[in-house]
């Protein structure tokens, strides 16, 4: 409990930090508090002297292309296989077989610690419902906002990069998370404790790295509690609010300066789904998610049908920026990285996030779950980051939804004016994608928190509860 006491005080001192401070000070005062930590997180290695390029997206994009090559391209290879499983084709197969775990480093009177554990249990969610999950947790404001702000930085060739990203990350994305099956704890009663926290712990401790495998299951863990606090729902609850109020009047609509009750309405909101675990959030994700994706790519293509005679030339201008770099900042390279930073923090392949949903699965085999996985970056990013960025492009030709090198202040907006070129209406149903993707990222990224808490803080209902 000292552990916990601990992040308390400096959580609460972090947070009075900010009580009177606006957005661009967040990350002055998370370096004061973090210091030569943080500095290494957000640590940028010059390319030219107008190109600086994240160290984390080196990393991530290094890492996809090598598991591609590594499994010779099971993001190609194994792509008809995955929906093969999730429709349930080799449900009978799995039913004759043993649960599959990690070879531990030790064991218990001559038995793995981790069969003792979960003996007459292969996990809580169907493969279907896993995926749904972790979808519902990828597919947020990044794919509509995020993808806005890339192209008017880095303008339609972005977009191409961005495919080829998701693409490549789909490689990265069945790696994780058949590690997160292969090493989950499943408790007596059956819940599943699964995520990077318990594969580093355990396979680097196979490894005879067991020490340093631990520390970075801890780093893993901090951020993830983070990540869910930040990105996973405050950014969220921020940018839903902001469509909200732009289209019930902008500045003189009646929730104007309300945000705190719009935010304490999706808190409650998101309660009432977390609190049952993650066979609760599964049972709403997996009717919300079709959903809300098959709703928002009808909405994008309507708009794309309605501008038609502009597809050629936006198609056009995504291929010749691509490789051009025409009118932006740093040329080409300027135009990939855009491209990759969007893949990568929409899709969230390699980051390891999305184990920790698919780790609750049914099966006997941890590839089996990695295989349905793979679907993860196709949809989120060649599916529907995609139907955004054709949304702008096509709408942009002409101009007057943004000008191409120069960063838009509010990404959902530029959308919105995307959306009202084909009706004045249309921008609702833009907020109702919106408030969506923000709700279901919610849901599953505050999962993914309390697993990270859980990891840290210990498994008991005063933990759980405090979270």
């Amino acid at each position: 409990m000292k552990k916990l006491y601990s992040f308390l005080i400096l959580f609460f001192l972090f947070a009075k930090s900010n009580a009177q401070g606006v957005d661009d000070k967040i990350n002055q005062v998370f370096a004061e508090y973090t210091g030569w930590f943080s500095k290494c997180i957000f640590y940028k290695i010059p390319f030219t002297e107008n190109i600086q390029i994240p160290w984390v997206l080196i990393i991530l994009l290094v890492g996809a292309i090598y598991f591609t090559l590594y499994f010779k391209f099971i993001n190609v290879s194994g792509f008809k296989h995955s929906f093969n499983i999730i429709r349930g084709k080799y449900n009978a197969l799995e039913d004759k077989q043993t649960v599959e775990v990690s070879k531990n480093v030790f064991t218990v009177n001559g038995d793995n610690p981790d069969t003792i554990r979960i003996e007459g249990h292969t996990g809580e969610v169907s493969h279907f419902r896993a995926l749904a999950s972790a979808l519902s947790g990828t597919i947020g404001l990044g794919n509509i906002a995020g993808v806005a702000v890339a192209l008017s930085i880095g303008g339609p060739g972005a977009t191409f990069w961005m495919v080829i990203c998701g693409l490549f990350g789909m490689s990265s994305k069945f790696v994780e998370c058949t590690l997160g099956v292969k090493y989950r704890d499943i408790d007596n009663d059956g819940t599943v404790f699964g995520g990077p926290m318990y594969y580093l712990k355990k396979g680097l401790a196979e490894k005879g790295m067991k020490k340093f495998g631990k520390f970075l299951s801890v780093v893993f863990a901090l951020m993830c509690v983070g990540g869910a606090l930040g990105g996973g729902n405050m950014f969220q609850a921020n940018q839903a609010f902001k469509i909200f109020q732009h289209v019930t009047g902008g500045d003189t609509s009646f929730a104007a300066g309300y945000g705190w009750a719009f935010g304490i309405v999706l808190a409650l909101l998101v309660a009432v789904v977390i609190i049952g675990g993650i066979k609760s959030i599964a049972n709403v994700a997996d009717k919300m998610v079709p959903f809300m994706v098959g709703f928002y790519i009808i909405a994008s293509l309507i708009i794309i049908g309605l501008h038609y005679q502009d597809i050629p030339a936006a198609f056009a201008t995504i291929f010749t920026g691509a490789f051009t770099g025409k009118g932006i900042l740093g040329g080409v390279v300027g135009v990939m990285i855009q491209g990759f930073k969007r893949a990568s923090f929409s899709n969230e392949a390699g980051i390891g996030s999305a184990s920790i949903a698919h780790s609750a699965v049914k099966t006997n085999y941890p590839a089996s779950e990695g295989l349905v996985s793979l679907l993860e970056p196709f949809i989120d990013t060649v599916v529907v980051c995609t139907m955004t960025a054709l949304v702008i492009v096509v709408t942009n030709v002409h101009g007057g939804i943004m000008n191409y090198g120069n960063e838009v202040p509010d990404g959902v907006l530029a959308c919105s004016r995307a959306f009202a070129t084909a009706s004045s209406w249309f921008p609702y149903m833009l907020a109702i994608s919106v408030l969506l993707f923000a709700f279901s990222t919610m849901i599953s990224w505050s999962y993914y928190g309390f697993q990270a808490w859980s990891y840290l803080f210990g498994r008991s209902k005063t933990t759980g509860t405090i979270y």
